[in-house]
């Protein structure tokens, strides 16, 4: 199973569909992306039809329900690495398993006015976390795989683009 994970993005990452580069994201505005999510995804479903937030559009694009769990995952997931990143010395990460998860919890059936009030509520735990952080604290790194060490910067980059990303994503099904 660990063969079939996607390799983390690097540390200096450039996402050619949403135009988020890592280098350029400074702790400020990582932080910003992230508190804007909830009202971003809140409004980008509202405008959707409801018959459009379940259901693929095809087998390997998400749901609009898929998405809105994931967002919510992420905001979870990425508080608890951001603290285990600074309080423990090199803490190896569980995978998220994000495919195996929207499968397994079947998300795509869940309600998604419920699950964006989650992610309006676990939000700023995210940033409660994040402004514990001092300077210094953004070098210590995270292993998943071996091979994949990352920095606690790097965590909130990520975080930040999960959210910039797949609210363009969820944007695409007005089109």
């Amino acid at each position: 199973m660990v063969d079939a994970l996607p390799p983390l993005a690097s540390e200096d990452h450039a996402c050619a569909p949403c135009g988020m580069r890592y280098a350029d994201v400074s702790i400020d505005e990582a932080c910003a992306h992230v508190a804007a999510v909830p009202a971003a995804l809140r409004e980008a479903v509202h405008e959707l039809e409801p018959s459009l937030r379940h259901g693929r559009p095809t087998d390997d694009v998400w749901s609009v329900a898929e998405y809105v769990c994931h967002l919510r995952d992420v905001a979870v997931a990425f508080t608890i690495r951001l603290h285990r990143a600074r309080t423990e010395d090199r803490p190896a990460l569980e995978p998220v398993y994000n495919d195996l998860r929207a499968r397994r919890f079947r998300y795509d059936r869940h309600d998604v006015p419920a699950v964006l009030a989650e992610l309006e509520i676990v939000t700023p735990g995210l940033l409660d976390e994040v402004a514990r952080f001092r300077d210094g604290d953004w070098d210590r790194t995270v292993t998943r795989l071996p091979h994949e060490e990352r920095t606690a910067r790097w965590l909130l980059r990520q975080a930040a683009h999960e959210g910039v990303h797949h609210v363009a994503d969820v944007r695409r099904r007005l089109t």
